[in-house]
């Protein structure tokens, strides 16, 4: 169980360290000369391989160095409602007229190392307890906004179906094809939460219908939305951005 204590917040300042900390070009310009990256990876860097290969070694170091410097006690900053970024700022992989509708059969989906595989429906994520929560969404393009969610505390739902804590990762399928995972300390943070409302309604599709992850701790595109299936897994699953050399970790 969480319990309550006085735990440190993040603050903007924070986020402006992390962010500088962690900036890939950054650590390539400033950290590593092009022999020290041929001698980590190993690989000729006159040649695009090379060159994609030492980029994938720097950022599987840095999802590790992220890994060890996150505190799942540490909280991402709240907000007065009067802070609330209106109008808020859509964003997907798409434009905002290709937003697909909820589709009639769907369901909530869970799978892999859990007690109970039923799926859910709406109504029944409803009943459970439910949390809200004012935080930034920082995208990983440069921009933040604030805005409000509320849901179902992704730990509450994993005590529930009976998900296997110790497994290393968690996957998020969403209907508009578009996938992510994170890991399980991440998952279980107080502050990870399958958003049901925004802005004190219902999620539309352009925000996720009819439930999309929220995790303050991580950059925007980590929050998958109108999520179809949640796999708590040992297997690496990579996402979508991340299959395209973003870092897999993005935290903030």
């Amino acid at each position: 169980m969480f319990k309550k204590r006085n735990k440190p917040v993040i603050t903007p300042d924070d986020i402006r360290a992390d962010l500088a900390r962690f900036n890939r070009r950054a650590f390539l310009r400033g950290s590593l000369s092009l022999g020290g990256l041929a001698m980590l990876t190993g690989c000729n860097l006159s040649t695009d391989s090379g060159v994609d290969a030492a980029l994938k070694a720097i950022l599987r170091f840095d999802d590790k160095m992220q890994a060890a410097l996150f505190d799942p006690t540490r909280l991402a900053q709240t907000y007065p409602a009067s802070a609330i970024t209106d109008p808020f700022r859509f964003n997907a992989y798409y434009p905002d007229w290709q937003v697909r509708g909820v589709p009639d059969d769907w369901r909530l989906e869970v799978a892999g190392r859990i007690s109970d595989k039923n799926a859910w429906t709406l109504d029944a994520l409803q009943a459970l307890p439910q949390e809200s929560q004012i935080t930034r969404h920082i995208c990983i393009e440069g921009w933040s906004q604030v805005g409000q969610w509320r849901g179902v505390p992704l730990h509450v739902f994993f005590r529930r179906i009976g998900a296997d804590t110790r497994a290393k990762y968690v996957k998020f399928t969403c209907f508009d094809d578009y996938t992510t995972s994170i890991d399980m300390a991440s998952a279980l943070h107080p502050q990870t939460i399958l958003a049901l409302d925004f802005l004190e309604k219902p999620l539309s599709p352009e925000w996720g219908a009819p439930v999309r992850l929220r995790i303050p701790t991580k950059l925007g595109f980590k929050s998958a939305k109108n999520v179809r299936a949640i796999e708590v897994t040992n297997s690496f699953s990579g996402g979508y951005w991340e299959n395209q050399g973003y870092d897999w970790f993005a935290g903030v």
